[in-house]
């Protein structure tokens, strides 16, 4: 199972897909894993900065490209200053 974890002034958002379906042809795992690197490609172009995460104990891998066989991905928006 694939998670793509959007953070945002809102908290956080979530979007799933199981990569056994996809690779099946399932339409609803398509769907989900096509709206996941939507929103990546989105958020990057915003200037955000994501991260595969593979266990708790090992540091985060910062990535630039969506990567659908991620356990986990993090996307952490550009932060502003004033």
């Amino acid at each position: 199972m694939g998670v793509l974890a959007i953070m945002s002034w809102r908290g956080h958002t979530e979007v799933a897909w199981d990569e056994q379906a996809v690779e099946t042809g399932d339409p609803e795992a398509v769907a989900a894993v096509r709206e996941a690197e939507r929103i990546f490609r989105e958020e990057r172009s915003r200037g955000a900065v994501a991260f595969r995460v593979t266990s708790p104990s090992a540091p985060a891998e910062r990535i630039d490209t969506f990567d659908r066989t991620a356990e986990q991905i993090v996307m952490v928006p550009r932060m502003a200053g004033g």
